[in-house]
């Protein structure tokens, strides 16, 4: 097995319950086959515990506009308040297609090639429950977003992964390449990626789009930080000559707009992809939050400024914490998008990022997360000194997390 080609295979698989496979796909089975505490849930223990800044999961401690508050609570006096239509509703579906239109060029029918889930996390498990099973292989870049891991054991598919290489955590092409087969039936694309911040190249997109043809692979593209990038704009795989045809592109209002609990997420692709997913969707929730896809409608027609405001803002808050992490005498690998900004504290005399996430709240105040939780077990050998931090969160506090992040360099 070459470093290319990392697959990860659940012992016994039929002797697990799917509660098992799922959990396993996510690093939180015991070799005891119990159900272990997750990072995040270990992390916010202790950043009470000690009162420190928890930096560890990505969600915002403000919220969006006043008038997409305002348009949910309008919807609500107005009667929205029973299940939507299980495609969503129509403004909404029809706003998500102007979207597209509008930012990139892709032209979709709202009534066939538009489905909203219940966040961006529905819409994935839809997809890969719709679209893997037994006997496929699903690849992803690795570190990957837990739930991929999760959803894949849960299909019953094989999860193949291609390490993201520092300092630009872009995969190598030859890599790429080697990690597909004629059993590659799905290719997730977390673009702008999250844990690393990374926002992949034209050329790495191009030869995605490629090599899935090769293999007759279709392309699961989470997108749900388009909008959160501090340089080029953002390339939607879908938009790449080629891709149309085989590419399922999921976003969502919960980062966009800092309404992460809002749970409003949209699919979008060719009708018949869209239908398999639908399938799936109409099994899970069924229906999502009516008077807040009211409310999203109208966010996506904000007027481009708004879309560079936001980018702006929380670029200016990625570099508050940078400085404070420089500061710290770690290396810090500055992020292209997303909430994260990966720090190596190798530098430091740490190998092992996770027993120093787990020293961080008492040493300075502060809680992280091990990029290693992210990965299967040779990835964590390859990441073991990195940490994730979230900067979504206002500049005082940023401010003050960066100011006690200083003092580490000190106390080690």
């Amino acid at each position: 097995m070459t470093s290319a080609q990392q697959r990860h295979v659940q012992a016994g698989p039929a002797e697990r319950s799917a509660w098992q496979r799922t959990a396993a796909g996510a690093n939180l089975l015991g070799a005891d086959g119990k159900l272990g505490v997750t990072i995040f849930e270990e992390m916010t223990s202790l950043a009470v515990k000690h009162g420190a800044i928890n930096l560890g999961q990505g969600f915002p401690d403000e919220d969006g506009p006043a008038e997409m508050m305002e348009a949910a609570r309008a919807a609500i006096l107005n009667g929205a308040n029973q299940y939507a239509p299980g495609q969503g509703i129509p403004r909404l579906r029809e706003a998500v297609a102007v979207h597209q239109e509008r930012f990139y060029g892709i032209t979709l029918d709202p009534w066939r090639e538009v489905i909203v889930s219940t966040g961006a996390t529905e819409g994935i498990a839809a997809a890969v429950l719709a679209l893997a099973g037994p006997g496929d292989e699903v690849l992803t870049f690795e570190p990957f977003y837990d739930s991929y891991g999760a959803m894949i054991a849960l299909a019953g598919a094989e999860h193949v992964t291609v390490p993201l290489h520092a300092p630009s955590f872009q995969p190598h092409l030859a890599e790429l390449e080697a990690a597909f087969t004629p059993r590659t039936r799905l290719v997730i694309v977390n673009n702008p990626h999250n844990p690393t911040g990374a926002v992949f190249g034209r050329d790495v997109l191009a030869r995605i789009v490629e090599l899935a043809g090769k293999h007759d692979a279709v392309i699961l593209t989470d997108e749900v930080y388009e909008h959160l990038v501090f340089g080029e704009p953002h390339i939607p795989v879908a938009s790449l000559p080629g891709a149309a045809a085989r590419t399922l592109t999921i976003s969502s209002a919960g980062k966009t707009f800092s309404f992460t609990g809002w749970k409003v997420g949209w699919v979008t692709g060719p009708e018949e992809l869209v239908a398999r997913v639908r399938t799936i969707k109409q099994f899970l929730t069924y229906s999502s939050g009516t008077p807040f896809q009211e409310a999203v409608a109208q966010g996506l027609d904000y007027p481009d400024e708004f879309f560079r405001g936001i980018a702006s803002a929380l670029e200016a808050k990625r570099d508050i914490l940078a400085e404070g992490l420089r500061a710290a005498g770690l290396d810090v690998f500055m992020p292209l998008g997303t909430y994260f900004i990966t720090a190596d504290a190798a530098p430091l005399g740490f190998d092992d990022a996770l027993d120093l996430a787990r020293r961080l709240p008492e040493l300075v105040g502060v809680a992280a997360i091990p990029v290693s939780v992210f990965c299967h077990p040779e990835g964590a050998e390859r990441t073991r000194s990195l940490l994730r931090f979230a900067f979504c969160k206002k500049e005082p506090l940023l401010a003050e997390a960066a100011a006690r992040l200083s003092r580490l360099v000190d106390l080690v």
